[in-house]
């Protein structure tokens, strides 16, 4: 489950920096490029393409400013609450895989007021697998943990490296269309706009 702002606010820092240091990149740019991906990838793509190694010092200026727009803009999607609150009371078993570091992950639910609904043994993170997403590790690695088959699993998703990676583990995924079209999210088992929409798929009442 993600938060409002979080991906938007991501992909705005994450293009502004990039231009500033000589690789101009548009938000557009950011989200096709970068969206649901490890740090790492940022690396490996400017490598690719222009040849140049990014500073060392990247991921952690990189870090401090999503960090810091965290605290002063984040806010969960509408809905999310909900949803967690029916898992909850219904005994449904939930975690959050995501391809951010736990730092950051924490800094997130923190500033969105989403840390309660979290043990930390429910939270996993890209840093804890050797491949990020597309790659299916991290989403087989967090079914293993929280003891459920992949093929019992569902994904719920906003980017198309996410899609790909729960394709690949073997998952259902529906794809969250609040911001990314269904068309990037080829491969989901279906789609929602709204959060409310989500307890229907899942079959919860609320």
């Amino acid at each position: 489950m993600r938060y409002g702002a979080f991906l938007r606010l991501r992909a705005s820092i994450l293009a502004g920096y990039l231009t500033e240091l000589g690789h101009p990149t548009s938000y557009e740019d950011s989200l096709r490029d970068y969206m649901g991906a490890a740090v790492h990838r940022v690396h490996d793509l400017v490598l690719e393409r222009t040849g140049e190694r990014l500073p060392a010092a990247f991921d952690a200026t990189l870090h401090a400013r999503t960090f810091a727009a965290f605290e002063r803009e984040l806010t969960p999607v509408a809905g999310v609450v909900d949803v967690l609150g029916a898992l909850t009371a219904h005994g449904m078993p939930y975690c959050l895989a995501s391809s951010g570091s736990h730092e950051r992950i924490r800094v997130g639910h923190r500033a969105a007021g989403l840390d309660g609904w979290f043990e930390e043994e429910w939270i996993f993170s890209s840093q804890d697998v050797g491949k990020g997403k597309p790659a299916p590790d991290l989403f087989l690695h967090a079914a293993r943990a929280m003891g459920v088959e992949p093929s019992r699993c569902v994904v719920v998703e906003d980017s198309p490296l996410g899609v790909q990676a729960a394709v690949a583990a073997g998952m259902d995924v529906y794809g969250f269309t609040g911001m990314m079209p269904a068309g990037r999210l080829a491969g989901a088992t279906g789609f929602f706009g709204e959060m409310k929409e989500l307890t229907g798929l899942l079959e919860l009442p609320v």
